[in-house]
């Protein structure tokens, strides 16, 4: 059975906080992005168009610490080492 896994991280920019999310769901993972909203203005998710190495590497690392409190599989990252070129450990 597949679940689907959802990872936040934010980011400080010269707008402000910018939250993002990344998304695992069959076999396949999907990013959005907003802007910090506040009770009476809800944050507007938009889809990340491009995937950067920056964005694999924020996520990575939210696995990552994850993974270290066993809330988080091992293959998760490895795929992600895989999309980054680099050699799982």
């Amino acid at each position: 059975m597949q679940t689907r896994q959802r990872h936040e991280w934010k980011e400080e920019t010269d707008e402000g906080m910018r939250i993002y999310r990344g998304t695992y769901h069959s076999k396949e993972w999907k990013f959005i992005t907003s802007m910090k909203g506040t009770r009476r203005d809800p944050a507007v998710w938009e889809e990340v168009e491009e995937v950067t190495d920056a964005h694999w590497e924020a996520l990575r690392d939210v696995l990552f610490k994850k993974y270290q409190r066993k809330r988080c599989p091992w293959k998760l990252i490895e795929d992600i080492d895989k999309k980054l070129g680099k050699e799982p450990l």
